[in-house]
């Protein structure tokens, strides 16, 4: 049994060592002229302008643009003057309908035993508390799980507090923990009878800005009045809670507006190519509508407009057609996402692969993908080309973004340009996310980034692929 064992095991070495020398062999190489152009395009994005001119315009011009607001509107005919304006053709606007929804008064104060202001915000899609406010008894629960995990009975005519804390890393990851608590802690806390929740805000910074975001997705209504303390403000009212000698009560008074429908929509500009076939980037035009949308995607639609121009401004077409999309209503849903997939499905096939910008302004540091296994000869050409941007390899488990999220449920390939996000918790979704935080040189060096993929995966044989179609529920 051993030497079968042996001679099987000799045999498929012998398969694997010649499968690893076919795909040596068929791996692609650029040609002179192509890694000349890659070069040059990553020389041009480190000393490129528009980028910024692209992000101070939309902060200052148009500013906060909440999702289905007057303020997107306008945002979407500022979006396709500057898409025209920098070149871009077959430029318009595919809108659809979605439920609207408006922060109006957003106020909460300790009423006893220690009276003081707390600062919150609303998250989106809170109900309303009555005129005036609600008045409760506050009960801390420092994780989730915790909450979860608390008897149905006992916390009737309270008001919730989840009290756990974020953690900085470098790739967000630490956020897919603690936004599970924005989404379920109404949820939970109406479930055992509470008449409100307050969570800590899902961020990692120590000012005193609370980070708004969606409560629910769908438009749903939260099943409780619902609101983020800032980070210090949770501290304080944890310290309240532990320092009294008996019940510590809130004031909250929450007031929305909202509708049923309410238009919204995604801007489109191309850069015509030799082949309909297409790549797909951007980023999202709506932002909250607490700060001006710099970070959270300000910058994301101005690197990947200028990337796109970049590669529209070198002689001759490119082979494939490049496609920027600035998708609405991502905040509050992903509206613009479901709505591009269900507007495009009779082209999906012409999607060659697709990549969203929406984490920022930081540098990009590592290159992810998620294309079929054949194609990864090809993401690695790209992997070497970044190398130059101090950009090393991923993995290719990329998820490309919310907002293409559809179409790659559909078997479009993806890419992720991630970007370092180690200070982005800090500002995400507050009253600081504004154009002075971002640095222009590391915008540069996304467009750098951003212009070199664009270009390759425009140019190279072949194409990525198609993942798995996503099976309906």
């Amino acid at each position: 049994m051993l030497k079968r064992h042996a001679a099987v095991l000799s045999a498929a070495g012998l398969v694997l060592c010649c499968a690893n020398i076919a795909i040596a062999e068929d791996a692609p190489s650029l040609t002179e002229r192509q890694a000349q152009t890659v070069d040059r395009l990553i020389d041009a994005g480190l000393e490129d302008d528009v980028a910024w001119e692209v992000l101070e315009s939309v902060t200052t011009e148009v500013g906060p643009r909440l999702a289905g607001s007057e303020a997107e509107a306008r945002a979407r005919d500022w979006g396709a003057a500057k898409l025209k304006q920098l070149g871009f053709k077959n430029v318009r606007i595919e809108t659809y309908e979605m439920p609207y929804w408006e922060r109006v008064k957003e106020e909460a104060e300790i009423v006893s035993p220690f009276p003081q202001p707390l600062i919150v915000t609303a998250l989106g899609n809170s109900i309303a508390t009555p005129e005036g406010g609600l008045t409760g008894e506050v009960v801390r629960f420092r994780t989730l799980p915790e909450l979860q995990a608390a008897p149905e009975t006992g916390l009737e005519g309270k008001i919730v507090f989840v009290d756990e804390p974020m953690a900085r890393t470098q790739n967000g990851s630490g956020y897919g923990t603690a936004v599970q608590k924005r989404s379920q802690a109404a949820v939970e806390a109406g479930k055992r009878g509470a008449v409100a929740a307050l969570i800590r805000s899902a961020g990692t910074d120590s000012h005193r800005n609370p980070h708004t975001g969606g409560a629910t997705r769908g438009g749903a209504p939260t099943a409780v009045p619902t609101a983020a303390l800032s980070n210090p403000d949770a501290d304080q009212l944890a310290r309240a809670v532990n320092r009294a000698e008996g019940p510590v009560t809130v004031r909250l008074d929450l007031q929305v507006k909202t509708a049923e429908s309410v238009t919204s929509g995604n801007v489109i500009g191309e850069i015509p190519g030799k082949t309909d076939e297409l790549i797909v980037v951007g980023g999202h035009l709506d932002s909250w509508d607490l700060g001006t949308g710099a970070i959270d995607d300000g910058a994301g639609i101005a690197i990947t407009t200028a990337a796109a121009k970049l590669v529209g401004d070198l002689r001759g077409k490119p082979t494939r057609t490049i496609r920027v999309v600035m998708w609405g209503a991502e905040e509050v849903g992903v509206y613009g996402g479901a709505a591009y997939a269900e507007a495009h499905k009779d082209e999906i096939d012409k999607h060659i692969i697709a990549a969203e910008s929406d984490f920022g302004a930081g540098p990009v540091w590592r290159f992810d993908t998620g294309v079929a296994e054949a194609a990864l000869p090809k993401a690695e050409v790209i992997e070497k080309a970044l190398r130059r941007l101090a950009i090393i390899p991923g993995d290719n488990h990329a998820h490309g973004g919310a907002d293409i999220g559809a179409i790659r449920g559909l078997g479009v390939p993806v890419a992720g340009l991630v970007q370092d996000g180690t200070d982005y918790f800090d500002l995400h979704h507050t009253p600081d996310d504004t154009l002075d935080k971002v640095d222009p040189a590391a915008l540069r060096q996304n467009v750098a980034a951003w212009a070199a993929f664009i270009y390759l995966a425009s140019e190279m044989d072949g194409d990525f692929g198609r993942l798995p179609v996503a099976q309906e529920e």
